[in-house]
């Protein structure tokens, strides 16, 4: 059986991300989708939060599961039987950035841990979770970044934190 993880903040998921969860999960017998639990960002919504959103967000995915982890993901995926890291791309500055990530970890893991980049669909390039969270912090339509669930989530926290 084909597993693999892929990890990050998902903060908060976006269509860039479903996108790549889409087609990663065609590729693999299971997708996790693993939030990270990251102890120097400020997350908008909590792990556990994140990680409820996913499983709705992933619903209809049959082959995907929703997890949470902390720190290295070379351990979390050796701990979870995964040899695969998938990562999304949009840019070059991406790829530099994950390049450095993905030989680091399988240098780490003594070549346990390969990673597979998948670029986004050139609808969904623009998209990054910062760039959805400052468009929301002002009250900007994010209709076309996230689902309406997640929009909707996302103003009440924002409505939340200015009362």
């Amino acid at each position: 059986m084909k597993r693999a993880v892929y990890p990050g903040s998902f903060d908060p998921v976006t269509f860039g991300h479903l996108d790549v969860i889409r087609r990663a999960s065609e590729m693999f017998d299971v997708l996790v989708v693993s939030v990270l639990n990251n102890k120097v960002k400020s997350p908008l919504f909590s792990v556990e939060e994140r990680v409820k959103i996913l499983k709705e967000a992933t619903k209809e995915i049959p082959n995907v599961q929703v997890d949470s982890f902390s720190g290295l993901l070379i351990n979390y995926a050796a701990d979870h039987n995964m040899h695969v890291a998938v990562r999304g791309l949009r840019a070059i500055t991406d790829f530099e950035y994950e390049l450095q990530i993905a030989q680091t970890n399988r240098k780490l893991s003594k070549g346990a841990l390969d990673t597979v980049f998948l670029t986004t669909s050139l609808e969904y390039a623009y998209l990054s979770s910062s760039s959805v969270k400052e468009i929301a912090s002002f009250g900007g339509d994010i209709s076309e970044c996230v689902p309406e669930f997640v929009a909707k989530l996302m103003k009440e926290k924002y409505r939340a934190s200015v009362l």
